[in-house]
């Protein structure tokens, strides 16, 4: 990581100066960013991020303008988890070099947003290890995690302890086409829906009050 403060890049400065504008108090004024990685594993350490997809959401609608999907280079690579994502070492698809997909998603987590994603704690955790491999601190986001919204909504007697549930699940709780399913922009929508929907039944009065109901993956952020 950079020890010095002047000697991390521009594009790092401009999203942490954007932090000086405060969190909005109304849900409606809140700027969701939801986002999904696919990855070579599981191991935040040593596995690596193969995709980047992520959308923003605003007083629920999804400007598509502002949704993205990126394929990173890569020097790791798993094959027996092509089975899942789908995506091969070597292909047609255009892949870019992992800072530049950093420097993308940063810009569109500028300003405050909210990261929403599915098992959250994994994703930012990837995108962490990423930005300390680059020199960077980590996210300054505040997050949400819809597998422990999820569960929240439910009744108190059908909730589980651990808040697990596979995002498959909300497909099917919430009649969720699985079209995109194991790609990142197409799971980025997927739990933007289920986010939405989730609401609905939360019905939080605050962006305070909504983000005191997910607490269980905060110890992710210690990665």
């Amino acid at each position: 990581m950079a020890s010095k403060k002047e000697d991390l890049p521009e594009f790092w400065k401009t999203y942490e100066a954007s932090f000086e504008k405060k969190l909005p108090e109304g849900i409606a004024e809140t700027v969701f960013v939801v986002l999904d990685t696919e990855t070579t594993g599981f191991s935040l350490k040593n596995d690596r991020m193969l995709s980047i997809g992520a959308l923003r959401l605003i007083n629920g609608s999804i400007p598509a303008k502002d949704a993205f999907e990126v394929f990173l280079k890569q020097t790791t690579f798993d094959a027996k988890t092509v089975e899942i994502h789908g995506i091969l070492k070597k292909g047609k698809v255009k892949r870019i070099e992992e800072l530049e997909g950093l420097k993308i998603l940063l810009k569109l987590l500028e300003n405050n947003a909210v990261i929403v994603a599915h098992h959250v704690g994994f994703d930012v955790g990837m995108i962490n290890q990423a930005l300390v491999r680059h020199g960077m601190p980590k996210l300054l986001n505040k997050t949400l995690d819809t597998a422990v919204l999820f569960n929240r909504s439910l009744p108190r007697a059908k909730r589980k302890t651990d808040g697990h549930y596979s995002l498959d699940v909300l497909c099917e709780e919430f009649n969720i086409p699985k079209t995109d399913r194991h790609t990142a922009l197409g799971d980025a929508y997927i739990t933007a829906i289920a986010f939405l929907r989730i609401m609905d039944t939360l019905k939080p009065v605050s962006l305070e009050q909504l983000l005191k109901r997910d607490r269980f993956w905060e110890f992710w952020k210690s990665f």
